[in-house]
């Protein structure tokens, strides 16, 4: 009884603390601060990673960039935390990085038992297969007593386990806690199938050392929403955040681009006046507590979502991934922004 009682106290004492670090006015840190800390990825191309330079590029450092642009005027006040999938959800639990935009699935648990808010998803994915093109395979389910390579911590590593089991299948798991090691280690021929959600399926066969003996399987094994998350507790913090995401998708969808963004501050169309704080009673950029601005300072640092997406993941980036379900709601996909007004 006494081993409960003391388990008891001690999860209080946690709940507490979380329950105090989710309760800071986040948005009056980040502004006191000069910047936000942003939680990534430790390197995947085309989603975060740092260039010959040093300097973080990719899909989601671009919407750390868009939040700081939100916020500053100026999306270049970030900084980076780089965190494996083991140390991404305690980094957010203390309050060590403001935001992780770090390709994260949203799912119940982390909704709920670990306390974080996700709402707009920025990129849907699933879970794939990738295996050399020796093994002569053409579907997962001949993957039958393979040894596949996973990152621990991971939706993926639950994922796999399932999906061998309901198609009675056995399979032998080769388990890294760093995504570089798990890619080191299927490189040197550890597993013959590496498993991870497609798009970092095709951001990590172009690190290979030999891309084209490599082949991504046509099975898509689960759905993927992967989400900016923040901390519970501070609907402020977690309203500019979402609305960032919608700003880039709705920028899309009103042709705004990068390049062209001034000038469509001339549109005569109420929604795009409103939304670019030309129309002279908004108040949608001051009720979030930034400025009118906010949406034009985002698309002038990073552009509008698609831009973001071609750039980084998209056609216009080695990865050539296409839209998918990421087009806009209108383009055949299931991206879309809610109301802004």
């Amino acid at each position: 009884m006494a081993r409960g009682i003391l388990t008891a106290l001690v999860g209080a004492a946690v709940m507490g603390i979380g329950a105090h670090a989710a309760s800071a006015a986040t948005l009056d840190d980040v502004k006191a601060k000069g910047f936000v800390q942003c939680g990534v990825n430790t390197g995947l191309a085309g989603f975060s990673a740092p260039d010959a330079s040093g300097n973080w590029t990719g899909f989601d450092v671009d919407f750390c960039k868009a939040v700081a642009a939100a916020i500053f005027a100026d999306g270049s006040k970030v900084k980076y935390t780089p965190l494996s999938a083991k140390e991404r959800f305690p980094a957010l639990q203390s309050g060590e990085v403001d935001l992780l935009a770090r390709n994260t699935t949203w799912s119940i648990n982390r909704d709920t038992a670990l306390g974080f808010n996700f709402r707009p998803v920025n990129y849907y994915d699933g879970q794939g297969f990738m295996v050399r093109k020796s093994l002569n395979v053409k579907s997962a389910l001949e993957l039958s007593g393979a040894a596949v390579c996973v990152q621990t911590g991971t939706t993926t590593e639950l994922n796999l386990a399932d999906y061998f089991k309901s198609n009675n299948l056995q399979y032998n798991p080769v388990v890294f806690e760093k995504l570089e090691e798990v890619n080191a280690a299927y490189d040197a021929g550890r597993c013959d199938v590496y498993t991870t959600d497609q798009s970092g399926l095709y951001a990590l066969r172009l690190t290979l050392a030999k891309p084209d003996d490599h082949m991504i399987l046509p099975e898509i094994i689960s759905k993927e929403p992967l989400a900016p998350a923040v901390r519970q507790g501070d609907d402020q913090w977690f309203d500019i955040v979402s609305w960032t995401h919608y700003a880039m998708v709705q920028a899309e969808e009103f042709g705004i681009t990068q390049a062209n963004v001034e000038e469509m501050k001339k549109s005569t169309n109420p929604d795009v006046q409103r939304f670019l704080g030309v129309e002279a009673d908004s108040k949608i950029g001051t009720d979030l507590g930034l400025t009118n601005e906010w949406a034009v300072n985002i698309i002038k640092a990073v552009g509008n979502y698609g831009e973001v997406f071609d750039r980084n993941i998209g056609a216009g980036s080695p990865l050539k991934i296409e839209r998918g379900l990421n087009a806009l709601w209108n383009k055949g996909g299931i991206q879309y922004a809610p109301p802004i007004r």
